[in-house]
């Protein structure tokens, strides 16, 4: 691998448990700002999240298959390691409220500092995705309530629905 990175091309990093519309919104918006963009599917071995790697990896595959710029890939280990193992220059983070803000400052600056010739570029979520998390989206799922398929489709795409409720019937 040449130690030259390329700033044409941007890796978007999450745990994406499960991947919500916002994810997506980020995801086609950085493809139409760069030449190539990766999402990296994190993997902590300190959380149990509630879809495997290896689930959540199929579903992104599935939903990024329209864009023909964009990969998916799981990772281990610190995120700007693993976009310079992808050959990126480029960080790409998605944010939705101040509280985001704050906590992607920090996060910025530890990576600016592990590598300072890797650009975090953060774009602001759309409109009707800022209250979007996967957190509130599992909450939602797990109540088992009979209109959380539409409810459902609003925040993740349709791909995602009988995956995330199958999850909570057992």
């Amino acid at each position: 691998m040449s130690d030259q990175l390329d700033e044409r091309h941007a890796v978007y990093v999450g745990s994406f448990d499960p991947p919500t519309l916002g994810h997506c919104d980020i995801i086609s918006r950085g493809a139409g700002l760069f030449g190539r963009v990766t999402v990296g599917i994190g993997i902590n071995p300190d959380k149990t999240p509630l879809f495997s790697s290896e689930e959540r990896l199929s579903l992104l595959r599935e939903i990024v298959l329209p864009l023909e710029n964009v990969e998916v890939a799981c990772f281990e280990g610190l995120a700007v390691d693993f976009v310079r193992q992808c050959g990126a220059a480029v960080m790409l983070r998605g944010m939705r409220t101040l509280t985001d803000i704050e906590s992607e400052f920090t996060l910025t600056l530890a990576n600016r500092h592990l590598a300072p010739d890797i650009e975090t570029v953060f774009l602001m979520a759309s409109e009707q995705y800022t209250s979007i998390s996967s957190t509130l989206i599992k909450q939602i799922a797990g109540m088992g309530r009979a209109g959380s398929v539409d409810q459902l489709v609003e925040f993740v795409p349709e791909t995602v629905v009988a995956p995330l409720l199958a999850k909570f019937r057992d």
